[in-house]
């Protein structure tokens, strides 16, 4: 508990684009955070990442570090949008702002519901427990929203909100993330997550969105090894399953969002936030 007797705030690290493709990479940051201090992570695992089906070897990797109690939740099915983008606009954003990856940016509820339950038999069969969904680059479609109504989950995020489900209250949380495919992008990142970070030293939650690469690059992982070991003095280490348990038993500081937030045109969720950082640091979630 903190001095004004209110919850210490949580510290949630997660890591991105979990796959058998992703997993030596995947070792290197959780050797890197390690570094730093051994915490329980959210590992956002695809099961057939770009359409490849797991291995062996991953599965049994990946039940490793859930028995170690880190969180596996469902990051998409294929992490693939497979779709036909309606217009140039729309083909910048799935194209070229997430690399074709923003699976779930333009699905019905019909063909969202069908992945996402794909996903869940998919872990069900792993016998992981399934708390959360995070959808690729965070985009979601109407669709989308409506299909996580009829899914058994505790929680989704977007960039800048952690939101309950089915309830769909949601706390404020603006994610710390890099960009590390271009040298001005990483420049670009270093300045504008320290920005972030101490934006948010207030916040109940502090998200550090972390993705397979993060550690191949000096200066980037420094800068998130930095904010990792300043922000643990004052936030106890949370999984995202175990915010949502703590802020729904609470009723949460955050209140109901508006429905044109998520289903705004087909638009994904925290649009503004999303037209604010695209070009800088937001990631193109490649391999």
């Amino acid at each position: 508990m903190s001095a004004a007797g209110s919850p210490t705030p949580c510290l949630a690290v997660v890591l991105h684009d979990v796959a058998a493709a992703t997993q030596a990479a995947c070792e290197r940051m959780l050797a890197a955070i390690r570094e730093v201090a051994d915490i329980p992570v959210t590992l956002l695992a695809v099961p057939r990442y770009h359409c490849d089906p797991s291995t062996p070897s991953f599965v049994d990797w990946l039940d490793d570090r859930y028995v170690r109690g880190d969180e596996v939740a469902l990051h998409g099915y294929t992490h693939q949008d497979d779709g036909v983008p309606a217009n140039f606009v729309d083909r910048l954003r799935r194209r070229h702002y997430t690399r074709g990856e923003g699976e779930f940016a333009d699905l019905s509820a019909a063909e969202a519901l069908r992945r996402i339950r794909a996903g869940v038999h998919w872990f069900a069969r792993q016998g992981f427990v399934l708390r959360g969904f995070v959808a690729p680059a965070w985009l979601m479609s109407p669709g989308t929203w409506q299909a996580l109504q009829l899914a058994d989950l505790s929680y989704t995020c977007t960039l800048r909100r952690i939101v309950l489900l089915p309830q769909r209250r949601d706390l404020v949380s603006q994610s710390l993330v890099y960009s590390t495919s271009s040298a001005w992008r990483r420049r670009a990142s270093l300045a504008w997550n320290a920005t972030v970070a101490a934006t948010l030293r207030h916040n109940p939650l502090l998200r550090l969105e972390l993705h397979p690469h993060d550690a191949d690059h000096l200066a980037i992982k420094r800068s998130w090894q930095g904010l990792l070991e300043q922000h643990l003095a004052r936030r106890d280490a949370c999984t995202l399953a175990d915010v949502a348990d703590r802020w729904s038993l609470r009723g949460g500081p955050a209140g109901a969002l508006h429905d044109d937030e998520h289903e705004g045109r087909g638009q994904p969720a925290d649009g503004r936030a999303h037209r604010h950082v695209a070009r800088v640091v937001q990631p193109e979630h490649h391999a």
